[in-house]
Parts: structure tokens; C-alpha cells; sequence
């Protein structure tokens, strides 16, 4: 019997073969998440294909990683989960947000989880597997930070995209290349420095370059 053709975000029929037992169960989870979110993103993916494609009931995703975030946080071996970073932004005054986003951030980079941080980006770029750290990025951790700043007339997708342009390099500079001063400074510094460019970046005025107009014949 063949599968039907779908967007890679549908649910597919299980994989023929036999159920995985227990003891691989947690690691056809976790390949079969990867292959998931790395095909369809975040967003389009589902606890019930990542089971479906592993041979294995949803509850039992459930039962090793619990919801689909964690799931996601385990596939890209984060040392620390993204609700602990993302509840204090959520809790954040609007005129606070970028403050908060770089203090929470900086917080985790340069706590003992730091290095385990360090080394799933290093892992990454030298994997060449950018579509997880993009949807981990875009879906994961700004689009709770988009929806806050969303208006009828700005989605908000430039501005967090902005923010996490900024952010990546401040991470590059910190502690991927270990670029000085940014590398020693203190995290204080570096927060008065750059949270005002995040806070413009989420509520100030945004200006585009005019699109040119071709010449008159």
C-alpha cells in the first residue's frame, strides 16, 4: 500500500516494520521528531505524526517529553527548557520587552546550561542543519514575543526578525568567536548597550527605503 502524497506537515502513515520497544522507543521518538521539524517546522508538526512516524502511541511521546515544545527542545539537545526564558517574557511590560528578552537570554548563556547552549549551536553550523535552528528561532522563541506586538496594520515578522538577527550576533560575538569586549563584558554592560536597539527593533518607528521608481521614458 502506497502513502498518499501530502504537505510535509500532514500526517503520513506509520512506517511498516516492528513496533519499537521500549528501550528504543525514546530514540525512534526523537529521530523521527527531527526528521519532522526539519522538514515541515514547528508549527506543522504534530505529536500524533511524530508517533505515527516513530510506530509508536502519542501518549507515549507525551509520556518521555511531554508537550511538543519539550519535544522540540530535545531534538535540539537544549540543556534548558525555552518556557523558563519565554514565561519572564511573557510576564514583561510591553516597554520592557527587549530589557527582558536580553536579560533572560544572557541569563541562560552565561549560566552553568551555557556551555551545553554553546555547543548545540556549534553542532548546528558545522551539521549545516539550518532549518532547526530556524524554526526553534522563529517559531518557538519569538512568535510569542510577535503575537504581543502585532497590530492591525504590522504582523510584527520584520521586528522579530530583527530582534533575532541582533540576538544571534550578540551570541556569535559573546561566545562562538569570542570577539573582545563583548566576549568579558559584563552582561549589565552589554544590556545597557543593545536592549534599547531590541525595544525600537519591537515598538519604535521602523522606517523602509522607499522603492525606486523607474525613469520615465
Amino acid at each position: 500500500m502506497t502513502a498518499t502524497n501530502g504537505s510535509p506537515g500532514e500526517d503520513r502513515p506509520a512506517r511498516s516494520g516492528r513496533r519499537p520497544g521500549q528501550s528504543g522507543a525514546r530514540e525512534a521518538i526523537l529521530a523521527a521528531a527531527r526528521a519532522r521539524f526539519s522538514e515541515a517546522g514547528f508549527d506543522k508538526t504534530s505529536i500524533r505524526a511524530v508517533a505515527s512516524d516513530a510506530g509508536v502511541d502519542p501518549a507515549l511521546v507525551h509520556h518521555y517529553f511531554g508537550t511538543k515544545q519539550e519535544l522540540f527542545g530535545a531534538v535540539v539537545q537544549l540543556p534548558v527548557s525555552p518556557e523558563l526564558t519565554l514565561s519572564a517574557v511573557d510576564a514583561a511590560p510591553l516597554d520592557q520587552l527587549g530589557e527582558t528578552i536580553l536579560r533572560s537570554v544572557l541569563g541562560v548563556w552565561d549560566s552553568p546550561a551555557g556551555p551545553g547552549i554553546v555547543a548545540m549551536v556549534r553542532s548546528i553550523i558545522a551539521g549545516g542543519d539550518v532549518s532547526l535552528a530556524r524554526s526553534f528561532i522563529l517559531e518557538v522563541v519569538l512568535e510569542r514575543v510577535r503575537q504581543r506586538i502585532a497590530t492591525p496594520h504590522d504582523d510584527g515578522r520584520l521586528r522579530v526578525a530583527l530582534v533575532g538577527s541582533q540576538m544571534i550576533g550578540v551570541l556569535m560575538a559573546r561566545k562562538i568567536v569570542a570577539i573582545e569586549p563583548m566576549a568579558s563584558s559584563p552582561a549589565e554592560d552589554l544590556i545597557t548597550a543593545v536592549a534599547p536597539t531590541l525595544q525600537r527593533y519591537l515598538t519604535g518607528e521602523i522606517t523602509t527605503p522607499p522603492t525606486e521608481q523607474p525613469d520615465p521614458a
